[in-house]
């Protein structure tokens, strides 16, 4: 719910810091006084629009904040939770706005986009303004209470999901078919290139062996001279070679050896040594005797060599990643190359995706019939209430499987009838300014109590009602407050009466300035602004009387 709010250098508001309790509280005020000019502020706060008309004039900035405490508020302390904005049980709305129209938004200390306040805010407080019934005219909205009423969240979120689903399908299947038309061009082109590659043949290591061979191949004689040259060295020298000499000096060590103990490892050294070297020999001359100088290898190698290095330079591509290349090609095609049999596969997929979405369409639209039973009978009874004896308010539910939407296939109305005989007509067309005004109401008063926010607020929601009707407006509300934290701001003495706690607006004038202040009420203050709400300049005993009447009633 909603605790605590500061207001600072907001429109006519210099600053205003008021604390907020559960129940209901009503908040009355004289004429420009600027009784909504709290519930204008908190919108702000809720992710509303700002201008910079609304900061007041000669000061830098207006800053308003808004506390509310989350109690029991899970789906909002989910939502801080998950966003890493969380801050124990209490939640800090801000916003800060320039004198040059600039704003910005904080969450608990944190700066956040004015985005997600909103995302929040829906989840903290719901605002019924005055002009609400103008938005029940509208099919979208009418749609929107249906289902906030019957709280089918996850069978909503699941016909979103399949529409989504189906769509997107539906979507590339579009594509695909144009693409089939389209690219014929592109497919032929592919399909030449992939026939060079094919006739080419080359293997996914084949450059790099290719390339390793035609070096060898080329550097023949050079391999053999050098080969043979380290061979004699080694091993094969007539005259001289290495492992004569370590012969020779092992033999001139052994003999150092019988005269020195402390040299016995060194001839050991040697003869591994030579262990080596005839190693060395032995592979330097199977080497040789395998090392293929065929001119007519040679030449095939060459040329084949040189078949890749230009078909690399055709595609633009290095050599060693030419193989890749065939496969990117290959793929390609496929993708062009849909047959009419994969066609059908994928248009009969579409269609199974469609009638996953048309069954939960079909589920949602059935919770929403039954849901729709039950709101009828409560707002016809609370239309009975206020003064409309023989109302009767229906909701006409259509499935219509042709114009299919992510929120189903329902077309939904508001029919309502306020007379005897009078036959059901869509709610804009039979009501008349004040019957609208008390429809309205009546069915705000009835979703609310399915609302998941903790906080309502009715900004003048009554106009246009008076009398005994008034009255029991203030119950409803009253009631309301019972379950949930009810704010109402009215001018109507019979439901400001029905509060548990009543605030006043007032404004002064004083050099010049103009300045509203909000202050709340103790029982003799409310007697004294329920009689001025009564009796308008003149307060009567008689018209304090009825007020007090009006604390007791409520």
């Amino acid at each position: 719910m909603l605790s605590h709010m500061t207001i600072s250098n907001f429109a006519i508001v210099k600053h205003l810091e008021f604390e907020l309790k559960s129940g209901m509280t009503t908040i009355t005020g004289e004429t420009g006084a600027g009784k909504s000019i709290a519930i204008d502020a908190l919108g702000l706060c809720l992710g509303e629009r700002a201008e910079a008309s609304m900061v007041r004039p000669n000061e830098s900035k207006a800053d308003i904040s808004a506390t509310f405490s989350l109690g029991e508020n899970e789906a909002a302390q989910t939502w801080l939770e998950e966003n890493e904005l969380s801050d124990g049980d209490e939640c800090i709305l801000r916003r800060v706005i320039t004198k040059e129209g600039r704003s910005r938004g904080f969450i608990n200390g944190t700066a956040v986009p004015v985005t997600q306040q909103k995302k929040l805010g829906q989840l903290l407080i719901n605002i019924h303004g005055q002009h609400a019934h103008q938005q029940l005219m509208k099919p979208d909205y009418q749609l929107h209470m249906l289902d906030q009423y019957a709280s089918h969240k996850a069978l909503l979120k699941s016909v979103q999901t399949h529409y989504r689903t189906w769509r997107n399908a539906d979507k590339a299947l579009k594509q695909l078919i144009i693409n089939r038309e389209e690219n014929q061009a592109q497919k032929q082109l592919i399909e030449y290139q992939i026939k060079e590659l094919n006739d080419l043949a080359l293997g996914e290591f084949e450059y790099t062996e290719i390339e390793e061979e035609h070096r060898r191949l080329s550097n023949s004689d050079d391999l053999v001279s050098y080969s043979q040259s380290a061979l004699d060295l080694l091993y094969d020298g007539e005259d001289v070679n290495a492992l004569q000499l370590l012969q020779q000096a092992c033999s001139q060590l052994n003999q150092l050896v019988d005269l020195d103990n402390n040299l016995t490892e060194l001839p050991n050294m040697l003869d591994e040594a030579m262990i080596q070297i005839q190693e060395v020999s032995q592979e330097l001359r199977g080497y040789l005797d395998n090392l293929d100088v065929d001119p007519t290898r040679f030449q095939y190698v060459e040329e084949r060599l040189s078949k890749i290095l230009a078909m690399a330079r055709k595609h633009y591509v290095m050599p060693d990643t030419l193989y890749e290349k065939h496969q990117h090609l290959l793929n390609e095609l496929a993708l062009l190359d849909c047959s009419d049999e994969h066609l059908d596969d994928i248009k009969q997929d579409v269609e199974n995706k469609r009638l996953a979405f048309i069954e939960q369409a079909t589920q949602l639209s059935e919770s929403r019939q039954q849901h729709a039973k039950d709101l009828d009978l409560k707002i016809s009874d609370s239309m009975h209430q206020l003064s409309m004896e023989h109302g009767i308010f229906t909701i006409q539910i259509q499935f219509d499987e042709l114009h299919p939407t992510a929120l189903g296939c329902d077309k939904i109305v508001f029919l309502v009838s306020t007379n005897p005989g009078q036959p059901l007509q869509p709610l804009g067309k039979v009501a008349s300014g004040g019957e609208l005004s008390r429809i309205s109401l009546a069915i705000q008063v009835i979703t609310a109590q399915k609302v998941d926010t903790p906080s309502l607020i009715f900004d003048e929601v009554d106009v246009g009602i008076s009398g005994p009707t008034a009255a029991i407006v203030g119950k409803l509300l009253r009631q309301l407050g019972k379950s949930t934290q009810v704010m109402c701001v009215t001018h109507l003495p019979q439901v400001a009466g029905c509060g548990h706690q009543q605030m006043f607006v007032a404004k002064k004038s004083t050099n010049g300035q103009t300045e509203t202040s909000m202050c709340l009420l103790d029982e003799a203050a409310r007697i004294a602004e329920l009689a001025r709400l009564l009796g308008g300049s003149e307060i009567t005993e008689r018209t304090l009387a009825n007020a007090k009447e009006l604390l007791i009633a409520a």
